[in-house]
């Protein structure tokens, strides 16, 4: 007889689209709906240090709501969707195996979908290539490095931004290591059933775009008042700079100011001194990138919408009933 499927809730939307908030009422307030943990999907709140930029939840509620996937990296170490989805998956497994319900939840929609949908079949990471195109980075930089990219794989290159260093290497380690360029290789699945050990239910909020970029506004002015720029400063001074994985992030990288311009792999930075200026380009880039959110959400199958404008904790009760035969 097959094992039964993990049930599984998977709640996402934009940035500052109240995810947090609906978690909490869910499943730590008084009337919570019965045992979930949280298995976070934020790119950047894995990374440790990075608190108020990345919006994690505060220590009372990690108390009370256990979290997973929160602060198992330094901003100095890669984490990708492989990355992701295996610890996701050794989570929730260990979630279900305890009797509660796992819920993945966060805005990273390729995390998301990857965890769906399943990855694609590329070949395994060699460590000798990726060694090499690591010490080629950092000698030659990004524009050299494109430049194979874009002869070998073009359509990759096309997609992957020269600041984004891992993609980049990544894309050059498959055609170095197999011989075909990255975008030779199959698609991510087309259905939820390639992920055959887990029932998914899968809400997603919805907000008025106009009511996305008020609330982010408002959280950049709420984060720059809890101490981002300290926060910035710390992890500056403890030799992290925006060449880091982490400190890529929205709400890190506008910190930094080239003190020699010229972009090169040895360039130095310094934090910026003008902290309005650079509040106003997080809630810029937040902006955009909620925008882009929004877009990403589309390709994720079988959302049901949850409007945040309504009552989304009764009607996400309501769906959970209906997914767990309550």
């Amino acid at each position: 007889m097959p094992a039964a499927k993990i049930p599984v809730l998977l709640l996402f939307g934009p940035t500052a689209s109240g995810k947090t908030g609906i978690l909490e009422t869910l499943f730590s307030g008084p009337n919570a709906f019965g045992q979930a943990e949280i298995v976070s999907a934020d790119s950047m709140q894995v990374y440790r240090g990075m608190d108020i930029g990345t919006a994690k939840p505060q220590a009372d509620l990690l108390a009370r709501l256990p979290h997973h996937l929160i602060d198992i990296r330094s901003p100095n170490e890669q984490f990708n969707a492989g990355d992701f989805v295996r610890l996701a998956d050794e989570a929730c497994e260990d979630i279900a195996r305890r009797g509660k319900l796992p819920v993945v939840s966060g805005g990273t929609g390729f995390y998301l979908r990857n965890f769906v949908l399943g990855l694609p079949e590329t070949p395994p990471s060699d460590p000798l290539i990726r060694e090499t195109l690591q010490a080629e980075f950092q000698s030659l930089g990004a524009q050299a490095l494109m430049a194979e990219l874009a002869a070998c794989d073009p359509v990759s290159a096309a997609r992957i931004h020269p600041n984004d260093s891992y993609r980049l290497q990544r894309a050059l380690e498959v055609f170095r290591s197999s011989g075909r360029p990255l975008s030779s290789y199959p698609p991510i699945g087309a259905a939820p059933e390639s992920r055959a050990q887990y029932r998914f239910l899968i809400l997603g909020i919805e907000r008025s775009r106009e009511d996305v970029y008020r609330r982010i506004n408002e959280r950049c002015a709420i984060m720059f008042r809890r101490g981002l720029p300290e926060e910035v400063a710390r992890l500056h001074a403890a030799g992290y700079g925006p060449g880091d994985p982490g400190m890529k992030a929205i709400g890190y990288q506008e910190f930094f100011v080239e003190e020699s311009p010229g972009g090169g792999p040895k360039s130095r930075w310094r934090i910026s001194v003008d902290p309005e200026g650079v509040q106003t380009l997080v809630a810029r880039n937040s902006r955009r990138y909620a925008k882009r959110q929004i877009t990403f959400f589309a390709s994720i199958p079988q959302v049901k919408w949850i409007v945040a404008a309504g009552d989304p904790v009764g009607e996400i009760r309501r769906e959970l009933k209906e997914f767990l035969a309550i």
